[in-house]
């Protein structure tokens, strides 16, 4: 049996448009979908995804939103940077639509910091590492001051 050379064509680490105009998810070199560092949440998985210490970023997204593709990427490189200091979630907006009315989300990418549960940072749109870092980090950085 010989292989299909389309399996290889798209084999990288980023979401690439099909021909359609829709999202791929990231593939390995045999065409497979990898095991992203992104947790991905649903309604009913929301509420339990956000609690705890560590910042939760989760990240509102469609596959057909070009701007949701380029930010993925940018997600995946700032999860492997940040290890433990940061989860960061995405939740598909068309097939979880109460999380994301509850949030008022309107536009997507939409991407909320939550600490202990809470929004503390909401960011519209795509934005290049740098920035979305330097509307991050002092978040990440803050820590938490036990009251006595």
């Amino acid at each position: 049996m010989q292989e299909d050379p389309a399996l290889h064509a798209g084999a990288s680490q980023s979401r690439e448009p099909q021909r359609d105009g829709q999202a791929t998810e990231p593939t390995d070199q045999q065409g497979e979908t990898t095991v992203s560092s992104l947790t991905h949440i649903t309604d009913a998985t929301f509420e339990q995804e956000i609690q705890g210490e560590t910042p939760v970023l989760v990240d509102f997204w469609a596959e057909w939103c070009g701007p949701c593709r380029m930010v993925a990427p940018v997600l995946e490189q700032i999860a492997a940077e940040q290890g433990a200091a940061l989860r960061i979630a995405k939740m598909n907006v068309d097939e979880n639509t109460t999380t994301p009315q509850k949030f008022g989300i309107s536009g997507i990418p939409t991407m909320i910091l939550f600490k202990a549960g809470q929004p503390v940072e909401r960011l519209v749109g795509f934005m290049p590492k740098p920035q979305l870092m330097g509307r991050l980090q002092p978040h990440l950085a803050a820590k938490t001051v036990a009251s006595s």
